[in-house]
């Protein structure tokens, strides 16, 4: 069983930890392609200020970012499931979470990561300012970068179960499953439902994912196919339907 999860703009700085050690990372085999992304935002931030405000898309009251990105590898440390905040992360309230669904949390989540590529909730990082659609000196496009890297940890992380992808469209170009895998992987639509009227939601898609996840880890089971994910949905409580098109299926709430 495998949770696919976008990380989130708006990052939790640790006080204090241990600094960023790359090889005790998940999947140590992406480390040379990390260190890459850090010397290239490095690289970014230590020029010309204004180029890295407008290429990073912060605004003008976020030049702080600038200096957090460059001080990455000296600064304290938490658990990845500490350092992402937002809607999402909000939902699912990671540290709430009891001692069994947290170990489930541990080998079935995976974050993608603009500067690590894929983490697991209990990796260790610093917080960072770098989206997956940002251009960095040296490696292009993070989302074209990374989507070259991570088919290996990819594969690893699946084996021979199905996955939940739960991520943005940005992050989703990450990793795209081939088709080999692809009918072991199924993204989530979420669908307001009101008056008996249905449309896609945006911002309360992501607490809904948020809630969804945290169902899983709490009173869910590893599954091994799609079909036995939705069965396990459906007795969880949530109306699931066949998406739009193979490999999507739509969660119909009336609540946001």
């Amino acid at each position: 069983m495998l949770i696919l999860l976008p990380p989130s703009e708006g990052k939790t700085a640790p006080r204090r930890g241990s600094p960023l050690d790359l090889a005790t990372l998940t999947f140590p085999a992406l480390t040379g392609a990390r260190e890459k992304v850090i010397d290239a935002l490095e690289n970014l931030c230590s020029g010309d200020q204004a180029r890295a405000i407008r290429t990073l898309g912060l605004g003008k009251t976020q030049s702080a970012e600038i200096a957090r990105n460059l001080d990455l590898r000296e600064a304290p440390t938490a658990r990845a499931d500490r350092i992402y905040t937002g809607v999402l992360y909000d939902a699912l309230e990671f540290a709430t979470l009891s001692a069994s669904a947290k170990r489930r949390a541990t080998s079935w989540v995976l974050i993608a990561s603009s500067v690590f590529g894929f983490l697991r909730p209990s990796d260790r990082i610093p917080a960072y300012r770098l989206s997956g659609d940002v251009p960095l000196p040296g490696i292009g496009t993070v989302s074209t970068y990374w989507n070259a890297q991570l088919d290996d940890a990819a594969a690893e992380a699946l084996g021979s179960g199905v996955a939940l992808d739960l991520r943005s469209s940005t992050y989703a170009s990450f990793w795209r499953p081939s088709r080999e895998l692809s009918n072991r992987v199924v993204s989530v639509r979420v669908l307001h439902e009101h008056q008996g009227a249905r449309k896609v939601v945006s911002h309360f898609n992501k607490a809904t994912k948020g809630r969804l996840v945290r169902q899983l880890l709490t009173e869910g089971s590893a599954v091994g196919s799609v079909r036995a994910l939705r069965e396990q949905l459906g007795d969880l409580g949530w109306e699931v339907e066949d998406g739009p098109k193979p490999g999507v299926l739509d969660v119909v709430v009336d609540e946001l």
